[in-house]
């Protein structure tokens, strides 16, 4: 089975499993990293995530995991967040973090920049829209690689 496929059969199973505990499915990973596979299940809510929560649905997803089998080779099951810079992803996302500061990189430059730096707008019709040095811009969905959120000690 195709990476793609095998993240796109773990949701399906995990999302009911996260939801019901009520997180939210933040993102799920399928890399080989060495001679290893890992398949990272990252999880949210609002006052933050502890090992608690992370054990207990990785109990639960091993248990159907083991039930479905959706991967065929033997791999390492991780549960965590995403961290403090965690990357924005979904469309809830860009709302949930709306006036947070971002780092937005590029696939193509634009004005010669590759990364821009900037407080959350949203979303506009399918473009992130950042406040970066008093100007405002918009990044085609299509052109970005990642955004996540960004702190600065």
């Amino acid at each position: 089975m195709v990476k793609k496929n095998i993240t796109e059969k773990v949701t399906e199973i995990a999302a009911p499993i996260v939801e019901s505990k009520g997180f939210d499915l933040v993102d799920v990973e399928y890399v080989k990293e060495g001679s290893n596979w890992y398949l990272r299940v990252y999880l949210d809510k609002d006052d933050g995530i502890t090992i608690d929560d992370c054990q207990i649905i990785s109990e639960e997803l091993s248990d159907k995991l083991d039930k479905k089998d959706p991967i065929s080779n033997s791999y390492f099951l991780e549960v965590s967040s995403p961290g403090l810079e965690r990357p924005l992803k979904r469309d809830k996302d860009f709302e949930r973090y709306k006036g947070e500061s971002v780092e937005v990189r590029l696939f193509s430059s634009v004005d010669k920049k590759g990364t821009f730096e900037g407080e959350l707008i949203g979303l506009e019709e399918n473009n992130i829209v950042i406040k970066a040095e008093d100007d405002i811009y918009k990044f085609d969905r299509k052109n970005v690689s990642l955004v996540k959120r960004l702190f600065k000690f």
